[in-house]
């Protein structure tokens, strides 16, 4: 069983982002996960739960926050997603990894500390479709998902993979400092 921790948007936003997937016949991404930015990837966190407690002391620590949301922008060309930035994030991300201690191979192998690129992911060719249908999505998504939000942060999804390739929320933990 893999855990991953993210950042939903507002419910009005996550709304906009699956009616705007599903526009797409082939592509599956919104059978996988709900739309998120990911704070911790799978490395280290482990099906003990023991990491649970220090993601919580973390989060005691830490204030609410701001995420921007900008233009989709591409990974090589078959991961297509809106780009994010915080400061803050970053810090909650490096605090995460710090806490929770994956080893080096784990961090390398999820992009995190230094290839942390925070995003929201909008389709994959692995989730079905092909790169030509990721060029149009890209074109559209800067139509019809501007102007882009700011995401008020005030807690954090820890996510549960119920079935291959299927995460569903398993907790949520707010920030409280």
């Amino acid at each position: 069983m893999q855990y991953f921790i993210g950042v939903v948007p507002s419910d009005e936003y996550k709304k906009k982002i699956i009616g705007f997937q599903q526009k797409w016949k082939n592509h599956w991404i919104t059978d996988v996960v709900e739309p998120h930015i990911t704070l911790k990837a799978q490395g280290g966190l482990i099906p003990d739960k023991e990491w649970i407690i220090k993601v919580k002391e973390i989060c005691n620590n830490f204030s609410p926050f701001t995420i921007t949301v900008n233009k989709p922008i591409f990974f090589g060309e078959d991961i297509l997603y809106l780009s994010a930035t915080s400061k803050e994030l970053y810090k909650l991300h490096l605090n995460a990894v710090e806490k929770i201690s994956p080893s080096d191979d784990l961090i390398k192998k999820y992009f995190e500390l230094d290839d942390f690129t925070p995003h929201m992911t909008l389709g994959k060719t692995s989730f079905g479709l092909s790169k030509q249908e990721l060029q149009e999505m890209a074109k559209l998504a800067e139509e019809e998902l501007s102007p882009y939000p700011t995401i008020e942060v005030n807690f954090i999804r820890i996510y549960q993979e119920v079935e291959p390739l299927k995460y569903v929320k398993y907790l949520d933990i707010p920030l409280s400092k």
